[in-house]
Parts: C-alpha cells; structure tokens; sequence
C-alpha cells in the first residue's frame, strides 16, 4: 500500500534477555515526532476502524500477537480503496507506519492480553481530535475478521 511501511526489528539476546531498539530519528520513519503512547487490549476484541487526516501513525506490539487491517481512504493514493493484513506482536517484532488518510485496527489474537505502544507526528488535541470512526464491519470496507481454520 502507497506509503505503509513495516520495519523488521532486531533483538540482541544472551543469557540475561535481551536488547531491541524500537525507533531512531536517523531512520526518517516520522516525517516529526509528536507523542507516544501505550495501550492495553484485552483477548478477543476488535479495535477498528480510524483514520487521521493529517496524522501518521507507528505501531509496535511488544506483548500479545495482532491482526492489524489497513484500508486506503486517500484519494489520491494509487492504493486508493485497498486493504491490507499484516500480523504482528511479540513472535513478530516490527514497526507499521500507517499513514494519514489510511483506516486501521486491529484484533487480539490468542488467550493473552495485547499491549501497543504507537508513536504520532502530532499530540492528541482534545478540543481538535484528528480522529476519525468507522465501524469495525463497515460494509465499504467488507472485511470479514473471522478466523478461518486450514
């Protein structure tokens, strides 16, 4: 998809644990930093959809596992009207830059509870939210979030 970028990230580990940088400004992921956050999301909830307008977003997952849909809302994105998956989370550890004008959300995925910390290029602005709803089963999306034994 136009813009979405996901960055593999590296673990440094020995006897003790281990070492994973998350994000540097020398890596130009965000266009400018303007906060971070974290958020807890319990088993078998569906966090979807938003949008920002003028906001990027950068996703990491350091506990849980995550089915993160994207649908591209830009006009005038080449990608316009796509949807793409992408599974993350602490067996997976990697960035996603969403960005703005692209819908996402996510579903937990297994018994355990979910934790993101996601970085902006902009601070939340109560009285000026940059955010944007659409339902989870937005028939112009059609995203069926079941999960399909093979």
């Amino acid at each position: 998809m136009e813009g979405v970028v996901l960055k593999a990230l590296v673990r440094h580990g020995d006897d003790r644990g281990f070492f994973q940088e998350i994000l540097r400004e020398d890596e130009g992921l965000l266009r400018r930093f303007g906060q971070a956050s974290l958020s807890k999301t319990y088993p078998g909830v569906i966090k979807a959809f938003h949008y920002h307008k003028r906001q990027d977003d950068l996703w990491f997952f350091p506990v849980g596992h995550a089915q993160v849909v994207l649908h591209d809302l830009r006009s005038d994105s080449p990608s316009r009207g796509e949807t793409q998956v992408f599974y993350m989370g602490e067996d997976l550890p990697s960035l996603l830059l969403i960005p703005a004008g692209v819908a996402h959300g996510y579903r937990v995925l297994g018994p355990t509870p979910l934790m993101i910390v996601y970085f902006t290029t902009e601070a939340y602005v109560r009285e000026d939210p940059d955010e944007y709803r659409i339902p989870w089963d937005d028939p112009a999306i059609g995203f069926d979030w079941s999960t399909r034994n093979r």
